[in-house]
């Protein structure tokens, strides 16, 4: 089983970082962060885009785990880009067979911002064919989701 992490922190040892490695602990994984790509948002034409390298190491993957800190009450730009880039580039269906987790921490989050986070995340990994996981968002969270990987 191969795992990817996809870390959508501007710091990559922070912790978004922290929160996957507690829900990834005994297990082998890639970590990919968004930081080294340059990934527009949707209906740009960036030079260097590196959207088709993300897509790619997914597609590689059986297990997907993406993080993100909470930005403005909601998942953070590099994270969403990526979701919003997925629109047109990948078929309804083209991950099927893979599981998606989500890690989501803020230092204060109120709970509608997690549950807005998690609801996106979820239609994110049925319309693309994943089976979703679940959320962790501290360290209790991850060390009972871990379990299930």
């Amino acid at each position: 089983m191969s795992i990817l992490f996809i870390n959508g922190s501007p710091n990559k040892n922070g912790n978004t970082a922290a929160l996957a490695a507690e829900l990834l602990k005994d297990h082998k994984y890639e970590t990919l962060n968004l930081t080294d790509y340059t990934i527009g948002a949707y209906g740009q034409n960036l030079p260097g885009d590196g959207l088709d390298a993300v897509i790619g190491a997914m597609k590689q993957a059986d297990t997907i785990v993406i993080g993100s800190p909470l930005y403005w009450h909601n998942i953070c730009g590099s994270v969403r880009n990526v979701l919003d880039r997925f629109y047109g580039k990948v078929e309804d269906g083209e991950l099927s067979g893979r599981k998606l987790y989500f890690v989501f921490q803020g230092a204060a989050p109120e709970k509608w911002m997690l549950e807005a986070g998690e609801y996106t995340m979820k239609r994110f990994a049925g319309l693309y064919g994943m089976t979703y996981g679940g959320m962790a968002t501290n360290k209790n969270e991850a060390a009972k989701l871990t379990k299930t990987i």
